[in-house]
């Protein structure tokens, strides 16, 4: 297959036309614009419609709208963008409609900067919008992942009926890499079954909906939700291990920080220290069982993030308490370096101070 070099953002753009992608609404904003620009340019001439909405919240009610049409819809901004979206997400969740946002992260809170972070995850992880909900997260660290995660994103939402985000970052979507796109998709999930698309063949009318004003109605379907976050939780994890067989020291981090410890643990490894990586894929739902195993050599775990360590609870929860986790970050879109993590790295096996 032939591979082109591509800026992150037009990549994901392009790798989502090709997922079957029919509707993209979006609204401007650093550092996600050439995503935008790229559905701009190709949306019409691939079959689909792009608007750029007057605002984010027109934009994901949008997405909402064509969602429940049975049509792949979506939307992308970056983070103050993604707060703006937060109640339609919730409405989205609350109606059982796939889609897929992304959220291509900046500096904040506020306005912030316009440079790469990763303090979003409290966000997109455990407090997306209203009520009792969960969306699919997925945190690529490539411009190839990327690529790739589209696709999957795209298919769980409509496997199990609910909003997936990708959580890229500034640093991701700028960057270019060589990347290998699938062929387009020509046959999507059917979803007939309960789609707002038209009252075909007599059948039932099908309503989208998210107000219950009978208590013990909304009561039951959030509890199936959750049965359906059950198994997701039970089957839909992932995550990279690298060099983790024998670790001592186990890194954690994930999408442009796990790229900067991964040579951190690799040169590590050249001094003798038994330093290992592990790098989620999914954020939720958070792989337990792979940082388990991961970490069953382990006697310290250092967390590195591009914020002042949002994760660090998860990774804390997911082992049970059993072992020492120290934190290294940097935020408000300053990006750490390999030998600012090889040095706490150190600090850990017993190094200098």
């Amino acid at each position: 297959m032939e591979r082109s070099l591509m800026k992150g953002n037009e990549a994901l753009a392009e790798a989502a036309i090709r997922a079957g992608c029919k509707c993209f609404f979006g609204y401007p904003i650093t550092p996600q614009t050439e995503l935008s620009a790229y559905m701009a340019k190709r949306m019409e001439k691939s079959g689909g419609v792009f608007l750029q909405a007057e605002s984010e919240i027109a934009a994901i009610n949008m997405v909402l709208g064509a969602a429940s049409t049975g049509v792949r819809a979506m939307t992308s901004s970056s983070s103050p963008g993604v707060s703006l979206k937060a109640e339609g997400i919730s409405y989205m969740a609350g109606s059982d409609l796939p889609g897929l946002i992304i959220n291509v992260q900046r500096g904040g809170p506020g306005l912030g900067s316009i440079q790469p972070a990763q303090s979003d995850y409290n966000q997109a992880t455990h407090a997306m919008g209203h009520g009792d909900f969960h969306i699919l997260v997925y945190a690529p660290c490539s411009v190839q992942e990327m690529v790739d995660t589209v696709t999957l994103a795209f298919d769980k939402a409509d496997q199990y009926r609910m909003p997936a985000m990708i959580l890229a970052d500034g640093m991701l979507g700028q960057m270019m890499e060589p990347v290998t796109f699938p062929e387009p998709r020509t046959t999507l999930p059917d979803k007939s079954d309960w789609a707002a698309c038209g009252h075909k063949n007599q059948r039932e009318h099908h309503i989208i909906n998210s107000l219950y004003l009978d208590a013990p109605l909304l009561e039951a379907k959030v509890k199936e939700r959750f049965k359906r976050y059950a198994i997701i939780e039970e089957t839909e994890t992932d995550a990279e291990l690298y060099c983790c067989e024998d670790a001592e020291i186990v890194v954690t981090a994930y999408g442009a920080s796990a790229r900067v410890s991964k040579s951190a643990v690799t040169a590590a490894r050249r001094k003798g220290i038994k330093a290992g990586l592990f790098r989620p894929k999914t954020l939720w739902p958070f792989p337990k069982k792979e940082l388990c195993e991961a970490t069953k050599h382990a006697s310290h775990i250092l967390d590195v993030e591009m914020s002042m360590g949002q994760m660090i609870d998860d990774v804390r929860l997911a082992t049970e308490c059993r072992l020492p986790v120290s934190f290294f970050g940097r935020t408000g879109g300053v990006i750490p370096t390999p030998a600012e993590v090889l040095a706490e790295i150190e600090k850990l096996a017993g190094g200098a101070e």
